[in-house]
């Protein structure tokens, strides 16, 4: 299916849908993601599902959990590859969205209009507790909305922050145990 300035080039195409999980370092978030996807598969749904090419912390062309479960998937550069390559699935899953351009939103909303429904997992903040990349403004306008929490490593409560652990001040530090602990409101800004 080609798209249009329009959005949709066939005006009878259902819409579809899109839904975001967000939340912090080790939450669950792409856990979250391959389960919806393997469901998608289990109801022979076709999917496609996207990474950005700067996470290859586990593997090349695969989303991975920190639990180590994965499922195949495209590496993109552009969030506009996504249009080319995801147009003929039913369901289309969105990893480490956070990694991605600002574009994002844009190509959801696309693929969303074009009748196809969109999941989208990553970060809502960054290591500052600062909104991060297009994941807000996908939030926005998402149908569905997951926040998943981990658990804080320094008193167990609900976790929503990723406290970096490293002194590399640069906001985008493909990393993990190594670089960053999930910590409650209270421990991030304790140790701010």
């Amino acid at each position: 299916m080609l798209f249009s300035e329009d959005r949709l080039v066939h005006k009878n195409t259902p819409y579809g849908s899109i839904e975001v999980i967000c939340g912090s370092m080790f939450s669950g978030k792409t856990e979250e993601l391959i389960r919806r996807m393997r469901r998608s598969q289990l109801a022979k749904l076709p999917v496609e599902i996207f990474k950005p090419t700067l996470d290859t912390r586990y593997h090349d062309t695969a989303i991975t959990s920190h639990d180590s479960n994965s499922i195949p998937s495209t590496p993109v550069e552009h969030s506009s590859n996504i249009l080319l390559l995801g147009s003929i699935a039913k369901v289309v899953g969105i990893d480490e969205a956070q990694f991605f351009d600002d574009e994002l939103p844009d190509v959801c909303t696309k693929l969303a209009n074009a009748g196809i429904r969109v999941i989208v997992a990553g970060l809502d903040m960054d290591f500052k507790g600062q909104p991060f990349g297009p994941v807000p403004s996908l939030m926005a306008i998402a149908e569905h909305v997951t926040k998943v929490h981990a658990v804080c490593v320094r008193c167990g409560a609900p976790a929503n922050y990723s406290y970096r652990i490293t002194e590399d001040d640069q906001q985008l530090l493909v990393g993990e145990k190594e670089s960053y602990e999930p910590r409650c409101r209270a421990c991030f800004y304790r140790s701010q």
